[in-house]
């Protein structure tokens, strides 16, 4: 009971910090939106709203109904709001998981929540500053007899997929480390598997991508297999000390079995 009890506490306080974040965009709606659109307005003017050269890049973006203004306000002050408050909801997950773990795995978990934090803002802030490119190869199709009417919540939904899909697939790596760091997963069993596992992330860039198009791909797939072999050096040496420090232990125990060792009578 006490476990339900102290679940619905948790999700209460992340409802809040998530609520008061949504006042917050939405009483300052207009730099937000500005910064939301950037990747839009550093589109080619031949890509925008009737060859528009205007530096108003907003006026290229449609709003397909009477009420879409206020849903498009509410949206972008709860995907603000969604990103301010990510300290709070995700100390408040970890802090219901972490009973569960040993004292030396909440030590490194700790560590790990604060470097997660900063992995997710740099694959985010890398897919805000391609997204322009994958914008431009894909609205690059359109016939040029045809203008690309992009609605905005279209455009405000594949925003987010971009910053999530490239802020989360930066964590894999730290995931790998944490999970070698309590002993489920060793160097040897994922070094044996590494061109498998390159292979895989091509794939999942190739997949997880909105955009679908070839540079937005690699710009998600190559600083994830950089980030896999940072994880892989540190699963390396941890694997040796640890097995030195294991090897140590060993002898100590069976010294201390085997007993000082007892002169024979003459």
């Amino acid at each position: 009971m006490d476990h339900i009890r102290e679940l619905r506490n948790r999700i209460v306080k992340i409802i809040l910090g998530i609520v008061v974040g949504t006042i917050v965009g939405f009483i300052f709606f207009d730099p937000i939106w500005d910064f939301m659109t950037g990747p839009f307005c550093r589109l080619p003017s031949n890509l925008r709203l009737g060859n528009s050269t205007s530096t108003d890049c907003n006026l290229n973006l449609v709003v397909g109904s009477v009420t879409g203004g206020i849903f498009i306000n509410l949206k972008v002050a709860f995907m603000f709001g969604l990103v301010v408050a990510a300290p709070i909801w995700l100390y408040q997950v970890w802090a219901f998981v972490t009973p569960g773990l040993y004292r030396n795995e909440k030590k490194y978990s700790y560590t790990f929540l604060g470097l997660a934090v900063p992995l997710f803002l740099a694959g985010s802030a890398l897919a805000y500053l391609t997204m322009d490119k994958g914008l431009s190869l894909l609205l690059g199709f359109v016939p040029e007899n045809a203008v690309p009417l992009i609605d905005v919540n279209d455009y405000l939904s594949f925003l987010m997929l971009m910053l999530v899909i490239f802020g989360v697939s930066f964590l894999l790596p730290l995931l790998m480390a944490f999970l070698n760091i309590i002993g489920v997963l060793r160097f040897a069993a994922v070094a044996k598997h590494q061109r498998m596992v390159i292979f895989l992330m091509f794939v999942f860039a190739a997949i997880a991508t909105p955009s679908q198009d070839p540079f937005t791909m690699l710009a998600l797939a190559m600083p994830m297999i950089a980030l896999f072999y940072l994880a892989l050096a540190f699963m390396y040496f941890r694997d040796r000390r640890q097995d030195a420090l294991d090897a140590q232990r060993a002898r100590a125990l069976e010294e201390e079995l085997d007993g000082p060792s007892v002169p024979a009578d003459d």
